[in-house]
């Protein structure tokens, strides 16, 4: 039967790839992890991971025994805090979250849950996903879609996209502007991937005939300087831009149809549910999430 603290190592070297980092992670040295690997494999009569230098790569075999020890390491986990604080739910999440979500939303969420430690990983959707799947995040809030089925999708939140320049663009204070009077425009967008790169090739795109510059930039607060720079337009969630509209910085343009986007949470469906993580699903989803808007 395996130890914990070969699980444990297990998993660890999992997540990070190679020893060192994995050592590290657990706070045990580089030796006494590759030791308890070299016993897990010994007692199941396996290997688990295949050697490529530097890395260990998890093979089926090891990606197989993931999910089954990331579950009793997690129950045992509970266990260790089912009587702390009263009872209450406490620990560390793993949490990971788009950037528009994790620079204007997670930490106002995270204040308001008491007991709660997390480690926070900020990327773009397809990041986080790719995380997910590999375990090394507990749950991510994204703002882009997902279609794989190893993860699992819960809506918790509505958003509005908003086409913003700066105020002495050319469709600036124009009423009524369409997404044709658009064509031409120099263009400051994310990085492909990210849930408003996304929603900008599926819904904007087709509808021009023609693209000034592009400058794409993988950060939020980098693109809202570019378009105040006057470098061009971008579509940007209003959670971001607010405190630039209300100082003039940036200006709305006046499209004839609404942008919209759900905010959702996501974990692999074989993700062990702590009474942690329960409880901040469960302290940040609303009622009002049961109904999908239509995204735009």
């Amino acid at each position: 039967m395996p130890t914990l603290k070969q699980l444990n190592a297990f998993v660890a070297i999992a997540r990070n790839g190679n020893l060192g980092d994995a050592a590290n992670s657990i706070h045990l040295s580089k030796g006494a992890v590759s030791q308890a690997l070299a016993e897990l494999e010994l007692r199941l009569g396996t290997r688990l991971f295949d050697r490529v230098h530097p890395r260990l790569r998890l093979n089926d075999q090891g990606r197989q025994l993931q999910v089954l020890a990331e579950d009793i390491l997690d129950r045992v986990e509970d266990v260790r805090h089912m009587f702390d604080h009263g009872g209450s739910p406490v620990g560390t999440l793993r949490i990971g979250a788009s950037q528009t979500i994790g620079n204007y939303l997670l930490p106002r969420l995270l204040a308001d849950i008491s007991g709660l430690d997390a480690k926070v990983s900020i990327a773009n959707s397809q990041q986080l996903c790719e995380r997910l799947i590999r375990f090394e995040l507990d749950l991510a809030l994204i703002e882009g879609r997902t279609d794989d089925p190893d993860l699992e999708t819960r809506i918790w939140r509505r958003d509005e996209m908003l086409l913003v320049a700066r105020p002495d663009h050319p469709l600036a204070g124009r009423q009524g502007v369409a997404l044709a009077d658009l064509s031409g425009c120099d263009w400051i967008l994310r990085e492909p991937k990210s849930g408003s790169r996304a929603q900008f090739d599926r819904a904007i795109a087709p509808h021009l005939a023609s693209m000034g510059k592009v400058l794409e930039l993988n950060s939020i607060e980098a693109l809202i300087l570019a378009v105040e720079q006057g470098l061009g337009v971008t579509l940007v969630s209003r959670l971001a831009v607010e405190s630039r509209l209300q100082q003039k910085t940036l200006a709305i343009l006046a499209i004839d149809q609404c942008f919209t986007r759900t905010l959702k949470l996501v974990w692999h469906r074989q993700k062990y549910h702590s009474a942690l993580m329960d409880h901040f699903i469960a302290s940040i989803v609303t009622d009002d999430t049961a109904t999908t808007p239509q995204e735009t």
